[in-house]
């Protein structure tokens, strides 16, 4: 086994002073955060909306579709608490070319990889949006290492599809001070991710950069619903009133800490048919009035959205719009997040 090192070992605490908040920014921040926790803890009965592109793979066009979110937060507050989806680590599934903005900064342009310069341009996203917004962001935990560099400024995390059942990606869940959501794994194995569940809300003890760790347990940890493959590689979704049903049983049958459910509206549940998430929010939104611990529980959407619709190739020439999975357009989006607050 050899690795080659291309740069020195990298100091955290160095790297958390780049973009680091004011003192301002960081008060905006804990509001939200006591906020978002509130509803995690069912305190708050609003319905969460982690929304925005499939990966944030530009700074102008995630800025633009950020502020255009913000507008409408204001204008739903009551009803909708949003935090948009700045997933910097998120690549193309297969692995083709783009990984994601930690890894390429300018993916049109077909550059190198500059990990140094990925973190930086990460960091300066995630506060750009605080800063200029007023909303806090999620980021998925694609490689738990790294979550060190973003962790003073995000406030919600994903674990995916492909990652939840990684013992590292549990434990370190098991120590995150955000809001969690664990989704379920490609093969939409409903006890699998409820094992992973189990480890985020427990203390673990495990080696994390270097050092031996005890993790404080995720209370916040919970269950993100995405659909599955079949062994024929069929798309079987699990937003349906029946699937809602034995996740509510599933966490009935364990001592889970702050149930909450996320239904993803993308992914194996609309087979990456974008348009589709207007449907399956419209569905499950139905489906919470017919059970009251899944109107309690299922109490949030994960929308994959930009400024236009569908995608495009990597070189990233339409502005806007996603370069990875399919995404629903600005005014589809405005309007389904109106019809949300209206009826749930």
């Amino acid at each position: 086994m050899s690795f080659k090192a291309l740069s020195q070992p990298i100091n955290f605490e160095q790297v958390k002073s780049l973009s680091k908040l004011t003192e301002e920014h960081a008060k905006i921040k804990a509001a939200r955060d006591k906020e978002l926790q509130a509803i995690m803890e069912g305190k708050d009965e609003r319905i969460l909306l982690l929304i925005g592109p499939c990966s944030a793979h530009e700074e102008s066009s995630v800025m633009e579709y950020v502020t255009r979110l913000a507008k409408v937060q204001e204008e739903v507050k009551d009803k909708i608490f949003m935090v948009p989806r700045i997933y910097t680590n998120k690549p193309r599934t297969n692995g083709d070319g783009y990984k994601g903005l930690l890894h390429h900064q300018n993916p049109e342009e077909g550059e190198a990889s500059n990990l140094i310069q990925g973190i930086a341009a990460v960091r300066k996203l995630h506060n750009k949006v605080i800063s200029e917004t007023g909303l806090t962001t999620a980021d998925e935990m694609l490689y738990p290492e790294n979550l060190e560099f973003v962790e003073d400024l995000v406030s919600y995390i994903a674990v995916g599809a492909r990652s939840v059942e990684d013992q590292q990606h549990r434990f370190v869940a098991s120590g995150i001070d955000q809001p969690t959501g664990l989704k379920n794994p490609t093969s939409g194995n409903l006890n699998v991710l409820f094992h992973s569940l189990y480890a985020a809300q427990q203390q673990q003890e495990f080696i994390y950069n270097g050092m031996e760790v005890q993790s404080s347990s995720n209370p916040l940890a919970h269950v993100v619903l995405r659909g599955g493959l079949n062994e024929y590689g069929e798309n079987i979704p699990n937003y349906h009133y029946e699937d809602l049903l034995k996740v509510v049983n599933l966490y009935k049958a364990g001592k889970y800490k702050n149930p909450f459910i996320v239904v993803d509206t993308n992914h194996d549940n609309s087979g990456k048919q974008y348009s589709e998430q207007v449907r399956i929010v419209k569905e499950t939104l139905i489906n919470r009035t017919w059970n009251e611990d899944m109107k309690k529980w299922v109490r949030g959407f994960m929308i994959e959205s930009f400024l236009e619709d569908g995608r495009q190739n990597a070189d990233g020439k339409v502005f806007g719009q996603s370069i990875t999975d399919p995404c629903l357009g600005w005014k589809a989006t405005e309007e389904l997040i109106h019809y949300i607050a209206e009826h749930s």
